[in-house]
């Protein structure tokens, strides 16, 4: 059984929330999360702001802007198998078409998604408020922790090199 550690501490949190948001880079959004199945799609995190807001460029012509705008309440999931971290946050998102925010999330990258650059008519962003999630992550590096899930296999001693906890940003 692993460590548990719970971010009460707004700073850390987000701290924590960043350190893996930003090395998975992809998310996986959930929104209209009263129905099944729950709609589910891969987002591209642009940013994590210092007060914990993440934020994705969007089409606005998307089944998941449909949905925050009929119901702000959405989950946002981060898989990091490499790194053996993990991520999960429940919060609110908005859409917003406000340009100044697009002209600093914008990429390069992005103009796959919409041609048109910035100036795409279908280009949107959404913002996520995370209020509350939960981490699972290694103690140590990814050689260790292999090394220590061998050892527990020959010895049949449970392997402690992980650490999870709340956050609450």
């Amino acid at each position: 059984m692993g460590d548990v550690k719970h971010y009460q501490n707004s700073a850390e949190a987000i701290k924590k929330i960043r350190e893996i948001a930003e090395s998975t880079n992809i998310g996986m959004l959930c929104t209209n999360l009263t129905e099944m199945p729950i709609s589910t799609c891969p987002m591209a995190t642009q940013k994590v702001e210092d007060d914990g807001e993440i934020w994705f460029l969007s089409g606005k012509d998307s089944s998941h802007n449909r949905d925050i705008k009929k119901d702000e309440r959405v989950q946002l999931i981060y898989a990091n198998p490499g790194s053996s971290s993990f991520l999960s946050l429940y919060g609110t998102a908005e859409v917003s078409h406000d340009r100044q925010k697009i002209d600093e999330m914008w990429t390069n990258l992005a103009k796959v998604w919409f041609p048109e650059g910035k100036e795409d008519p279908n280009l949107s962003l959404i913002c996520v408020k995370p209020e509350e999630g939960y981490y699972w992550d290694t103690k140590t590096n990814k050689m260790i922790a292999f090394l220590q899930m061998a050892v527990s296999v020959v010895t049949g001693k449970m392997a402690d090199g992980g650490i999870e906890g709340k956050l609450k940003p």
